[in-house]
């Protein structure tokens, strides 16, 4: 699958997607010209969302829309560069009093930064932040995916970054409605930390991810389920480009229709879903893109069918073993069964445009990819199970690795 090739299809253009995170620095040269108004849910921090307090929204921009302007050409595509990038802060939670305030304020923010991107024209919601719980736990965050949905967007959350530590139940990637993405890793297996469950929808990759970095600092490489759900936020911007007057439900459909399938059989597992996110194929060969009206994952009861074109697995699979995804059925001749992580140049293009992870020059690029989705909900783990998303997620950041040319500071950024 080559970037170049997909961007005379769609860029994304027309989609504007709202990324609920740390805030979004406009002031990137990746990111100048895509930022649009968006809202400050953090009223006791400096500044406004446009401040990123620590880089992590910015990345996650710059994973979705980024346009390569940072030193002359030398910074980092987005998926989907055409896309228009909503800002939306929320609190830095880690400062609350005890966890009960830190769940509350955490609820309040996401549910009402979801609203705030339906009521403003966002298509795609994306929030690379959660917070461990207990299915029945963010009522107002329900309340408020059911609102969006019924409004016609579409939101990504990723399932955190414990898979190897305690693997914890966060939300909103748990909540009905809301698309849960995993990680994959070069190998196209689910990565070891990326949290695994029946709230895993699909995946894309999330290892060594090249970025802007907040302000005007570059690049940078992260890893984390933050990452993939940017890829999987920003397929989603390139179809709906191409197809403005599908409904989220069928963007939804033919994403899910197009991935590529475990290949260990089942419809779906614990570890990437139904499968991969392949962009490429969802542009070129989306099939029939189904009902208007039917939302496809079987987790949300309002509208929901019984499951994306096949019926849901009769039950969880171990993760493990069974993470790793085969790509599905394409033309001969097609590369399309291949993911993209792409390097042009000095620069990075972070075209994970389906579902691997492979660094390539202008001249030579290489990809992978596969898909999958969820049944009933595990056992949670205890609340509050910080999950290493960023600053909100009650961990310490991960450090943000700037790229060897690039010998400015690099503030740390989480997975």
């Amino acid at each position: 699958m080559q970037a170049e090739s997909m961007w005379k299809t769609s860029t994304g253009k027309g989609v504007t997607a709202a990324v609920v995170d740390t805030g979004v620095d406009p002031s990137n040269p990746d990111l100048q010209g895509r930022i649009v108004q968006g809202e400050d849910l953090a009223p006791d921090e400096a500044g406004d969302e446009t401040i990123d307090r620590n880089g992590h929204g910015t990345g996650m921009a710059g994973l979705i829309a980024g346009t390569e302007a940072y030193g002359g050409g030398q910074g980092s595509f987005g998926l989907a560069p055409g896309t228009k990038i909503m800002p939306i802060r929320l609190p830095d939670v880690t400062k609350s009093a005890n966890k009960w305030e830190s769940e509350a304020k955490f609820e309040d923010s996401v549910a009402t930064a979801i609203r705030y991107a339906a009521d403003h024209g966002a298509r795609v919601v994306n929030i690379s932040q959660g917070v461990a719980g207990e299915p029945g736990d963010f009522s107002k965050i329900t309340k408020a995916v059911d609102f969006a949905l019924k409004k016609g967007v579409l939101i990504f959350a990723g399932t955190g970054n414990d898979g190897d530590k305690g693997n914890s139940l966060s939300f909103p990637a748990a909540t009905p409605g809301v698309v849960g993405v995993g990680a994959i890793g070069k190998d196209l297996h689910r990565a070891a930390w990326s949290t695994h469950g029946a709230q895993v929808d699909m995946s894309a990759p999330g290892e060594d991810m090249l970025h802007a970095c907040g302000g005007k600092t570059g690049l940078c490489k992260t890893d984390g389920t933050s990452d993939a759900t940017a890829i999987v936020s920003a397929s989603a911007a390139l179809l709906w480009s191409k197809h403005p007057a599908w409904t989220n439900n069928q963007v939804l459909r033919v994403m899910l229709n197009t991935i590529g399938a475990p290949t260990d059989g089942e419809k779906r597992n614990d570890s990437i879903g139904y499968g991969i996110a392949r962009p490429r194929i969802a542009l070129t060969s989306p099939g029939d893109p189904g009902p208007a009206g039917k939302y496809l994952l079987p987790d949300y009861p309002v509208t929901a069918s019984k499951s994306p074109s096949t019926k849901p697995s009769k039950g969880a699979q171990a993760p493990g073993d069974s993470s790793s995804a085969a790509p599905a059925a394409a033309s001969k001749g097609d590369d399309s069964n291949t993911p993209l992580w792409i390097g042009i140049g000095v620069g990075a293009l972070v075209v994970a445009g389906a579902a691997s992870a492979v660094a390539i020059t202008r001249s030579r690029r290489r990809a992978a990819a596969a898909q999958a989705s969820p049944p009933p909900y595990p056992p949670a783990q205890p609340p509050f199970q910080g999950q290493p998303y960023g600053a909100p997620q009650f961990t310490n950041p991960q450090p943000c690795a700037p790229l060897p040319n690039d010998n400015q500071h690099n503030p740390n950024q989480g997975r």
